[in-house]
């Protein structure tokens, strides 16, 4: 059953979602902005995992007894270790329709844009830490969590949410979204860390230094205000990028506060710079 939703909206957008009767979508929890009467909610820690969205609420019937129900508590209990770990939210709300149709609406949590992906079971999508907003019960959420070289250099690209399954996934990330294909740039893009939003299951994505060690790798690292790395994606598929980061978002605010403490040398010093 295919989820009918609109992204309305312009500087902060919405997904207004329409259940058919007896149709669940989750989201994570703070991400919830209306409903209609007929949807229930409900918030439970484990998502969906291998189909799960599909089995009874109870978890007991046809769960191999006390056996299944304590492989499924493993199974929650590793899920929110995860999450807890990667700085997620640790419980979702699920919204089923009951006796008509009924209506949700979701929102992110920073000026910006929202964009619906389609999953066919044929290619997982990987997004940034907190760019899941709501999904179909059909589609899975983990997490994943990049080599450690990677996430030491990354700051940002250390821990990703991955979807897989069958639905729509709905994310959102900060300022305006650009859709590119590496491939149509022969192959590689270089962007600031905080600029990746999602991108498609066989996409490499990795983290390089700004530079080398030389004077001008160093300029570039102290007063370009990209610090010492740069998130490179490789390979053909689709990515999307934002145009604001979650960074130079608070450094603004600082700044209009009359707190800015970035000075003169923008990413190196950075109280941010991670």
């Amino acid at each position: 059953m295919t989820l009918q939703q609109e992204i309305v909206g312009n500087a902060m957008q919405m997904a207004v979602v329409s259940l058919q009767p007896g149709q669940t979508v989750y989201c994570e929890a703070g991400k919830f902005l209306f409903k209609t009467v007929n949807v229930t909610m409900e918030t439970r820690l484990g998502g969906p995992s291998g189909g799960s969205g599909r089995q009874p609420q109870g978890g007991a019937a046809g769960s191999g007894g006390m056996g299944g129900m304590l492989r499924q508590a493993m199974g929650t209990a590793m899920q929110v270790g995860q999450r807890a770990l990667a700085g997620e939210s640790l419980a979702f709300q699920y919204f089923t329709a009951q006796g008509g149709e009924g209506t949700v609406g979701f929102a992110g949590v920073l000026p910006g844009e929202m964009r619906a992906l389609e999953l066919d079971g044929t290619r997982a999508w990987f997004a940034e830490k907190d760019a899941f907003v709501a999904a179909e019960s059909t589609v899975d959420f983990g997490i994943a969590f990049q080599g450690g070289r990677t996430g030491m250099k990354g700051g940002e690209g250390f821990v990703l949410e991955k979807f897989t399954g069958h639905g729509t996934v709905i994310i959102a990330g900060a300022g305006n979204f650009i859709d590119l294909d590496p491939s149509d740039f022969g192959g590689r893009i270089e962007v600031d860390t905080g600029c990746v939003v999602a991108f498609e299951e066989g996409i490499r994505y990795g983290v390089q230094r700004v530079g080398g060690l030389n004077r001008q790798g160093i300029m570039n690292a102290v007063f370009g205000g990209e610090g010492l790395s740069l998130a490179t994606l490789e390979g053909s598929g689709r990515v999307i990028l934002q145009s604001l980061t979650i960074e130079s978002l608070a450094n603004a605010l600082r700044k209009a506060q009359g707190g800015d403490k970035q000075g003169p040398t923008g990413g190196l010093f950075s109280s941010d710079a991670g």
